[in-house]
């Protein structure tokens, strides 16, 4: 008797752990997300772009993303890595700025300047870190911040001066973020290039020199795809391309009149602070008592619209902020905003309004969970989010996106429609079914190999 309950007693343990799941973390995908900055949704058509286009046939496409209203790199990036809209995460601006003391940090010197970014809105790495995942930022703006206290895991920042376009070094940071998966069992890199952003500013997005970088992009594409090979992460590395905002034309001298607002209200005298020089997207703070009027002389303004911030349309997702100040300007598609003179010279630019084709940009996903040759329809980067918690397979932080608009990417999806319908936010969290009915199981066999073995 006491052998056949120790026979029992064996059999039932090695039963219950046959019967559990697999440990998450075992089998658990990696993700890589990769962003290239400026890279407008149309980029690929006047361009020989093979490794693109193979993309397409091997995973999934969509015709085109929007990105946040206010469509800048930084505030744009970090709402893809957290779900959250600008009002929510508070990054509302390139610069970092306080409009009580006048304070502007140029961009590059923001990145580990954690009081910018750490507001409450938990991005991804820290999300991910805190379920026991591995994370790592190379270069994605806010993966050099804290976040109450908690660092990126391991996170290289980019410093003012660096190049852009070093096809030789793009090939090299791929080489080490492969490593970082193979051999040091990274779960989740956020990969950011600072181009075609930087040829489409400086020589406008009609440029031959644009599409030569295409073609370099297209190149590191294909590039990152043997590396991928090379390392043996094919079955096990799901990637997403994407970008932060798109790139349009900027209308000059002597084709028509540049936006010059002195011309229209006295800034010194009824303003005490604005950032007015920097792209389609302005702010002003008015002196005490000249809300009223500073937003009349700016109505009359032509090739822009002034809003109140508490009365901009719902779809900017802008108006609960703190940080911004009462007055916003939006240059018309073109327009850049110049405050006393004329001091920009960028030929192309960014900050219009997100629903402008031109601000339109790229997404492209491939790997062991995605569909292939699949055609999704547009779709907010905000929901970009929790698609990527799935893929690593961990509990959403609070966010602002839809599982809904982007699971029928997935090969575990089951469905055939190209449609996306954006739903309300909900944060999914996982269930606990499979792992009850397998203990069911366990225990049923257990019982019936203790009436076998005691003859009860």
């Amino acid at each position: 008797m006491k052998m056949r309950l120790e026979l029992f007693l064996v059999i039932t343990a090695v039963i219950c752990a046959s019967s559990n799941p697999l440990n998450k973390a075992a089998g658990r995908k990696k993700l890589l997300l990769i962003s290239f900055d400026g890279f407008r949704w149309d980029y690929d058509q006047d361009v020989d772009t093979p490794n693109l286009d193979q993309l397409s046939k091997d995973g999934v496409k969509a015709k085109y993303i929007t990105p946040p209203m206010l469509t800048m790199t930084s505030p744009s990036h970090f709402t893809t890595i957290t779900g959250r809209w600008v009002e929510d995460h508070e990054v509302v601006h390139n610069l970092m700025f306080n409009s009580e003391t006048n304070l502007k940090v140029p961009i590059k010197q923001t990145m580990t300047r954690s009081e910018w970014w750490d507001n409450g809105a938990l991005p991804l790495w820290i999300t991910a870190q805190n379920q026991g995942l591995k994370t790592a930022s190379f270069y994605y703006p806010g993966g050099g911040a804290n976040y109450s206290g908690q660092a990126v895991n391991r996170a290289l920042v980019l410093e003012y001066g660096h190049p852009d376009d070093n096809e030789t070094e793009w090939r090299e940071n791929i080489d080490k973020v492969m490593s970082w998966f193979s051999e040091e069992d990274f779960h989740l890199v956020t990969m950011y290039y600072g181009e075609p952003d930087s040829v489409g500013h400086a020589k406008g997005p009609d440029h031959p020199d644009r599409k030569v970088i295409i073609k370099q992009i297209d190149r590191t594409i294909g590039y990152l795809r043997e590396a991928i090979e090379r390392h043996h992460l094919t079955d096990s590395l799901n990637v997403i391309i994407s970008s932060d905002h798109g790139m349009t034309t900027v209308k000059k001298r002597p084709q028509v009149d540049e936006v010059v607002l002195n011309k229209y209200l006295n800034l010194l005298k009824l303003t005490s602070f604005e950032i007015l020089d920097y792209g389609g997207f302005g702010i002003i703070k008015p002196r005490l008592g000249k809300e009223q009027e500073v937003f009349d002389a700016l109505s009359k303004v032509p090739n822009i619209t002034v809003y109140k911030k508490n009365e901009m349309p719902e779809s900017f997702h802008l108006a609960k902020s703190e940080r911004l100040p009462p007055i916003i300007v939006v240059g018309d598609l073109g327009f850049n905003l110049n405050s006393r003179f004329i001091v920009y010279v960028n030929k192309g630019d960014h900050g219009f309004h997100n629903g402008e084709m031109d601000m339109k940009t790229i997404f492209r996903a491939f790997g062991p969970d995605f569909k292939r040759n699949f055609l999704s329809e547009p779709f907010d980067s905000i929901h970009i989010y929790p698609l990527m918690c799935k893929l690593l397979q961990i509990e959403p932080a609070p966010h602002n996106g839809s599982l809904a608009v982007t699971e029928n990417m997935l090969l575990n999806s089951g469905g055939e429609s190209t449609t996306v319908v954006p739903e309300p936010t909900t944060t999914e969290k996982p269930t606990g079914g499979s792992q009850t009915t397998h203990l069911s199981v366990a225990l049923l066999l257990s019982t019936l190999l203790l009436f076998i073995f005691t003859g009860l």
